[in-house]
């Protein structure tokens, strides 16, 4: 059975002021339906440290809303998007979901990027019962912990652990490699759940760590660390970060002379990256994506069509992908429960079946985690090239 888990979560980055604030709001119902829109509610790092990756989700946003407004909206209202930018910030995540929620009365709120800024607004969403869809936050106790799960928390991505297990398994598999090295950030949720699935499935299919490395968020010199790991001899580095400090460790590590291929997660998925680490460092390197621009699937050829028409010819990445998908599998949902309530809302997102968008075909487990496939990609002269779909 699902149970709620609110009263074991503490959420220090609510200031008293801001919990009155929210208390003064609560038990009011959203009126995000009121009229002929619907209002959703967009809490994104639109600037900041990880920008790029809800600049990117607030685009596939805006094509999403473009094309269900051109055709009748939902159940004849057309959405209207009220955007706040979190600058990739706990604090200003909740901020923004309390005025979402409190002030602008929401049906619903698409963010953040991360799982972080996601987490900091889950007490402000599930008071409020309004639903709170990540498009990217892949942390495994984001939607809830040790089997209970947390009613009005959703994601659209898949989460780190199966991210990390595919990474592992293709290294093993694909690529046959008996030794490899770790390399991630030792203060991100994401990294360490990313690094403990490869290591547990890297072990399990025969393969041996013979090195465990980290660093921390915002440093730019690498070389010591990866004078150790080069001394370790791996034959694959495996490196679960975000795209600004892998783009220069990757830049390092080849200018150094460490020549075997490296992989990571979708915090890689930046065109930042290339910029950072340069086309030609970034051969031989591979990503575990929730999509490619480049799967010769007709739904996805649909959407990067459509993406390149609105985005002068840019060719859309994964987080627009998802940031697509997200308000569509938002809107299915308000139009199955045949209204703005988010207790009903909520039910039917949680009911989704093959739903089928283009980072896969949707339903939910209990967790209200995805059920879909994932897809390797290839760095080939600083273009992401399309490898392999893989199934859970």
């Amino acid at each position: 059975m699902k149970k709620s888990i609110l009263s074991k979560l503490s959420y220090s980055v609510v200031s008293a002021t801001l919990l009155a604030g929210l208390l003064s709001g609560c038990g009011a119902k959203g009126t995000g339906g009121t009229g002929d829109v619907i209002k959703i509610g967009v809490n994104l790092e639109l600037s900041g440290a990880v920008a790029s990756y809800g600049q990117s989700i607030a685009e596939g946003i805006d094509l999403g809303v473009e094309e269900i407004n051109k055709n009748g909206g939902v159940d004849g209202k057309k959405i209207e998007l009220i955007k706040i930018d979190n600058k990739s910030d706990a604090a200003e995540a909740t901020n923004a979901a309390i005025k979402l929620t409190s002030q602008d009365k929401v049906t619903a709120i698409i963010g953040a990027a991360t799982s972080g800024n996601t987490k900091a607004q889950v007490q402000i969403a599930s008071d409020n019962k309004t639903v709170l869809l990540t498009p990217s936050g892949t942390s495994t106790d984001l939607t809830g912990t040790d089997g209970s799960v947390l009613d009005y928390i959703f994601r659209t991505c898949f989460i780190d652990p199966f991210q990390g297990s595919v990474a592992a398994n293709f290294a093993a598999t694909k690529l046959n490699v008996k030794k490899a090295a770790i390399f991630g950030d030792s203060a991100n949720d994401y990294a360490k759940g990313l690094a403990t699935s490869f290591k547990e499935t890297f072990a399990a299919a025969g393969g041996t760590i013979v090195a465990e490395e980290a660093y921390a968020s915002k440093d730019t010199d690498f070389r010591a660390t990866l004078t150790r790991i080069k001394a370790a001899n791996p034959e694959f580095v495996f490196i679960p970060g975000y795209y600004e400090e892998v783009g220069l460790i990757i830049k390092q590590a080849r200018e150094m002379g460490i020549t075997v291929p490296f992989m990571g997660g979708d915090g890689w998925d930046s065109p930042k990256l290339v910029e950072l680490a340069g086309a030609d460092a970034l051969n031989n390197t591979f990503i575990t994506n929730h999509y490619s621009s480049g799967d010769p699937d007709e739904k996805i050829q649909k959407f990067v069509t459509a993406f390149k028409g609105k985005f002068n010819d840019k060719s859309p990445d994964a987080f627009n992908a998802l940031g697509y998908d997200s308000i569509y599998l938002l809107s299915d949902s308000i139009k199955r429960a045949g209204s703005t309530d988010g207790e009903k809302i909520k039910d039917a997102m949680a009911q989704t079946k093959d739903l089928a968008l283009i980072s896969g075909t949707f339903k939910f487990d209990e967790m209200h985690n995805p059920i879909k496939t994932a897809t390797v990609l290839e760095y080939k002269d600083g273009k992401q090239v399309f490898n392999t779909k893989v199934n859970p």
